[in-house]
């Protein structure tokens, strides 16, 4: 095993994918090539992986990741007692020893330093907070909250905050502040199922029907099973309603 944290396991371990060696040294930062086509990490939560913090490192890329990278638990990766382990695919990397919040946030960092993944953890924190306090209806402390994550220019997870904050601008009825952010959350991440969802809902309470008709259909295009989700189901049947009731025509 490579203490650097990048090992190889056997072809078994990721559907007969061989894993190779990444790193020599104890950074986790990935080559611009690996980072550029990375498509899915996949987070081991069996039993050895499980005791040694497996479900925070799930926790912190999947809050981290961009639309472009799913992040899924495995079963064993083949090196227990290293863990947690995570698979980086399609290039079959293995990370061992991820079992910090901070080593889990390096996947996604493009620099060596210590700052901006403390950066991008205390963002995170601020969000979880934010959407604790959303849920309480304490929408002015939830926006103060995701404001203080953007100005920390954190590098993983921006589009999500930027979108938690057009929900709560919308809800208290600041429609251009609430579309600018959806607007900024699809710049950051322009395959952002949600980010569509939620500009959708801007343009429909602004009346803006045609746009918001564009931003649901974006949506489908981007996960055409949508189409079976009761509320994006609802949310057109409400659209439908207002374009009728405002004599706009409808698509048959």
């Amino acid at each position: 095993m490579n203490k650097g944290g990048a090992t190889c396991v056997s072809n078994n371990a990721l559907g007969h994918r061989g894993l190779k060696p990444l790193f020599s040294t104890t950074t986790i930062c990935l080559p611009h090539r690996t980072k550029a086509e990375l498509e899915e990490i996949r987070v081991c939560t069996n039993r050895t992986c499980r005791r040694q913090g497996a479900f925070q490192t799930l926790e912190v890329l999947t809050a981290l990741a961009p639309p472009s990278v799913s992040v899924n638990s495995c079963g064993c990766l083949g090196i227990c007692g290293s863990g947690p382990n995570i698979a980086l695919l399609p290039d079959a990397v293995l990370v061992s020893h991820c079992g910090t919040a901070a080593r889990a946030a390096q996947i996604f960092s493009s620099t060596d330093e210590g700052d901006a993944v403390r950066r991008t953890l205390d963002a995170l924190y601020l969000r979880q907070r934010a959407q604790a306090e959303i849920e309480q209806a304490n929408f002015s402390l939830a926006n103060d909250l995701l404001s203080q994550a953007i100005d920390l220019k954190p590098f993983g997870g921006l589009h999500i905050i930027y979108r938690y904050r057009s929900l709560v601008r919308l809800t208290v009825g600041n429609y251009l502040g609430a579309l600018e952010d959806a607007k900024e959350a699809l710049t950051l991440a322009p395959k952002y199922l949600e980010g569509y969802m939620c500009e959708g809902d801007v343009f429909m309470e602004m009346e803006e029907y045609d746009a918001a008709k564009k931003s649901y259909s974006m949506c489908v295009e981007i996960d055409p099973s949508i189409c079976r989700s009761k509320t994006f189901k609802t949310r057109v049947a409400k659209l439908q309603e207002k374009q009728k009731a405002a004599n706009v025509p409808q698509d048959q």
